[in-house]
C-alpha cells in the first residue's frame, strides 16, 4: 500500500490540536499567575507584616526590628512576596487548567482515580505550611533568639534582614509544605504498580531513617524543628501504609466478586448444528 501525503497531515492534524490547546491553556495559568502576582506585590506590606508575625512574638515587648543592608533590598523582597503569594493564589487556577487539558485523554475510571490526589494535594499542602508558620516558625525563632546576650562584654543583638527572613520563611513554608505531600507521593506509586504495601512496610526501618536525614536537611539546623518535621512525617507514612492496606482489601473484594460473576455466567453451548446436518447428508 502505498503512503501518501495526506496520511501525514492526517496524523499531524490531532498533534496540532493538541498544541494549540496547550498554548492555550498555558496562556490562561501564565495570565492568572499574573493577576495573582499584581494584587499581592500591591498588598505586599501587609502579607510581609503577616509573614514577620512569628518573629516579633519571638522578640521581647518593644524589641525587634527588621533592617535591609542594600538600598534595593526591599523592593525585592516585596517583589519574591508578590511572586510566592501570587503564585498560591492563582495555584487553583493553574492546576484547573492543567486539569482541563489532561482530562480528555483519561477515562472516567481513571478521572475517578485522580480525583483524590487532587483534593489532597491542595489540603496536604496547606496544613504542612500551617503547621511550619503557627508552630514551628515561633519556636525556631525562640531557639534562635536564645543566644543574644553578651559575649566578651559587648551586647550581641539579632538585627535579622527583610531579605534573610523571607528567604528563611519561605524555606520553612516550602519544605514543611512540599514534604507533607509524602502520602500522595506513595499511594501514586502503589496505584501505578511500582511499589506495593510489603515493600514498604519491609523498608520501614530505613524510611524512617530517610526521613529523619531529609528534616534535617530541609529545615534549618534546629533540632527541635527537625523532630516537628520528622514526627507527622512518621505520622503520614504509617497514615499511607494503612490507605494501601484499604485499597488492596477494596481491590481483592472487588476481583473476588467479579471472578464469582463470570463463574456463575454459564458457558455459551458450542452450536453443533452445521456440522450434524452436514454429516446427516448421503454420500454421492
Amino acid at each position: 500500500m502505498a503512503f501518501e501525503i495526506k496520511d501525514i497531515d492526517e496524523t499531524r492534524a490531532p498533534l496540532l490540536d493538541h498544541l494549540i490547546e496547550l498554548r492555550s491553556r498555558l496562556m490562561r495559568a501564565i495570565f492568572a499567575l499574573l493577576i495573582g502576582f499584581g494584587i499581592c506585590f500591591y498588598f505586599a506590606d501587609p502579607i510581609l507584616g503577616f509573614l514577620v508575625q512569628p518573629l516579633k512574638d519571638a522578640f521581647p515587648e518593644g524589641e525587634g526590628q527588621l533592617i535591609f543592608t542594600k538600598l534595593p533590598e526591599i523592593f525585592f523582597v516585596e517583589l519574591k512576596i508578590g511572586l510566592f503569594a501570587g503564585f498560591m493564589v492563582s495555584f487553583p487556577i493553574i492546576a484547573n487548567q492543567l486539569w482541563a487539558f489532561v482530562a480528555p485523554g483519561l477515562y472516567a475510571q481513571e478521572k475517578k482515580a485522580f480525583l483524590p490526589f487532587l483534593i489532597a494535594t491542595p489540603v496536604l499542602f496547606i496544613g504542612g505550611a500551617a503547621l511550619a508558620y503557627y508552630v514551628v516558625m515561633p519556636l525556631a525563632f525562640l531557639f534562635f533568639l536564645g543566644f543574644s546576650g553578651e559575649a566578651g562584654g559587648l551586647q550581641v543583638q539579632a538585627l535579622p534582614s527583610a531579605g534573610d527572613y523571607l528567604g528563611l520563611v519561605m524555606q520553612f513554608i516550602l519544605a514543611f509544605g512540599l514534604t507533607f505531600l509524602l502520602p500522595v507521593l506513595l499511594m501514586l506509586l502503589h496505584r501505578a504498580g511500582i511499589v506495593t504495601r510489603e515493600q514498604l512496610v519491609a523498608a520501614r526501618r530505613y524510611v524512617i531513617v530517610g526521613i529523619v536525614a531529609l528534616a534535617a536537611v530541609v529545615t534549618p539546623p534546629d533540632p527541635g524543628t527537625q523532630v516537628i518535621l520528622a514526627v507527622p512525617l512518621l505520622l503520614l507514612f504509617e497514615g499511607s501504609l494503612l490507605l494501601m492496606r484499604l485499597q488492596d482489601r477494596s481491590k481483592l473484594k472487588k476481583q473476588a466478586k467479579d471472578d464469582a460473576k463470570n463463574e456463575a455466567e454459564p458457558e455459551p453451548e458450542p452450536d453443533t448444528g452445521a456440522n450434524s446436518g452436514a454429516s446427516d447428508q448421503p454420500a454421492e
